[in-house]
């Protein structure tokens, strides 16, 4: 596909008809008229393909990056970076704005002491393939296609969260282009406020971060694992699965997940580090408590990777794990659903009351994913929820409209909302949140917004859910 190069320069990108001037990087330029245009604006979810950026840079360099900043300041021209591309709210792909699509910024190199070097713009299963190729692996999501950066920024819960905590809680250092075009290193030692703030605090707020350190594992295999018990059983399930995830080790993480209707699909799915032979018990202690004998029920030792493949259902050797879009070459499918969240806080006190909520929100699937453990004993970090339980996603297909959608989706998150406190994961970003800033960012938002006026006084990166 034509994708035609351009040379970025400092005529007003809201009409991004005339850049010619004095830059001398050749950025890679997308805009509306180029024949790669169509393609390159889209993002994951296709509910937002008619929103329309001004531009679509594909930067190689952390120059490149610097250089589209200096752009946005001069001309006051919304700007926001996309990895992934899986903002909820299409906040990556936002009518007249400049997307700086980092994908170019993709070198992973995994050192002799442990540690990775990851280019913002990995996706999940490039990052856990070339892990597993050196022996090491590291705790993140589901998702082949979710971007390494936004998962980060927001915190990171991953299927191995409760034994090795959140994504960036393994964060050693990271280099960011901040708002004014400094090209920064943060760490323990340099810039601490913002190293502190980039652990937690939400993707878009603070700059553009070009690459990242973490801290890896030694690989070894896991332990996955799906029970499915009958509908009948989920208010069972549901008093019961909180103290039995409590008691258990951290080397097991488990996620409920319940569909919606009168019969509801009712599952326990989840990762142990560890054999089966150790996880048994474990799970024949949930059937007990359950009092209901699952349906079907399964206990699988892979390898790290192939763990990671069967979560994001897909395969790295036929191509499935990479996008269908944006010239990703591969055949993983793209979405078309709405979704929010909350952090559960406190025991379920009326399992019924929460079940009926599931399973009267039309269209959805509904997903709680245990915390505790290693997160809770994190370091001091902007993610705020350390002492949650759990947290909870809603999410709604657009089988019946988005408008519908987000209605339901509105009131299963108020319902929620009164069960367990008016908090939500950032990661999960609800563009119809009520008082989203305390939701998401907690006892860390006045902090958050102190590091955001140190480090962006002029409002370079302003989005509606932004800090700024």
């Amino acid at each position: 596909m034509l994708r035609r190069r351009a040379l970025l320069h400092t005529a007003a990108l809201g009409a991004v008809s005339a850049l010619v001037g004095r830059s001398t990087l050749d950025v890679q330029l997308i805009r509306p008229g180029d024949a790669a245009y169509g393609d390159a604006k889209l993002g994951y979810f296709t509910q937002y393909d008619a929103q329309r950026p001004s531009a679509i840079a594909r930067v190689t360099s952390p120059a490149d990056v610097q250089r589209c900043i200096e752009i946005a300041r001069a001309e006051k021209t919304r700007i926001a970076a996309r990895c992934g591309g899986h903002s909820y709210p299409g906040y990556s792909t936002a009518d007249g704005a400049l997307i700086v699509d980092v994908r170019g910024l993709n070198r992973i190199d995994v050192r002799p002491d442990g540690t990775a070097e990851v280019g913002a713009g990995v996706l999940l299963m490039d990052l856990y393939l070339a892990l597993a190729g050196a022996g090491r692996m590291m705790p993140a999501g589901t998702c082949a296609t979710v971007g390494i950066s936004g998962l980060t920024l927001g915190g990171g819960i991953g299927v191995t969260a409760r034994q090795f905590g959140l994504t960036s809680d393994r964060l050693v250092s990271a280099r960011i282009v901040t708002p004014d075009g400094v090209h920064r290193t943060v760490s323990a030692t340099e810039h601490t406020d913002l190293f502190w703030a980039l652990r937690g605090g939400g993707g878009g707020n603070f700059g553009i971060v070009t690459s990242f350190v973490f801290r890896t594992e030694p690989a070894r295999n896991l332990t996955t694992f799906t029970l499915q018990f009958p509908s009948a059983a989920l208010a069972s399930l549901l008093s019961v699965w909180l103290d039995w995830q409590g008691r258990a080790p951290d080397a097991l993480t488990s996620i409920v997940g319940v569909g919606s209707g009168s019969n509801p699909h009712v599952e326990v799915g989840g990762c142990f580090v560890g054999t089966p032979t150790t996880l048994k018990p474990l799970l024949d202690d949930l059937v007990r408590r359950v009092g209901s004998q699952p349906a079907s029920r399964r206990e699988t030792e892979q390898s790290f990777l192939a763990a990671m493949e069967r979560f994001a259902w897909c395969r790295v050797s036929d191509g499935s794990c990479k996008p269908s879009w944006n010239g990703g070459g591969g055949s993983q499918a793209r979405g078309s659903y709405v979704a929010t969240s909350r952090m559960l806080t406190k025991p379920i006190t009326d399992p019924q009351k929460l079940a009926d909520i599931f399973k009267s929100t039309p269209n959805s699937y509904n997903m709680i994913d245990a915390l505790g453990g290693a997160v809770g004993r994190g370091p001091a970090t902007a993610f705020p929820h350390r002492a949650a339980l759990a947290s909870i996603q809603v999410e709604l297909s657009l089988q019946a409209g988005e408008a519908n959608a987000r209605r339901a989706m509105g009131v299963a998150r108020d319902e929620l909302g009164k069960m367990f406190g008016a908090t939500g994961y950032v990661n999960y970003i609800d563009p119809q949140m009520p008082d989203w800033a305390s939701a998401y960012y907690g006892s860390s938002l006045t902090r958050l917004r102190e590091v955001a006026r140190k480090y962006d006084p002029d409002r370079v990166f302003v989005f509606p859910q932004g800090l700024a």
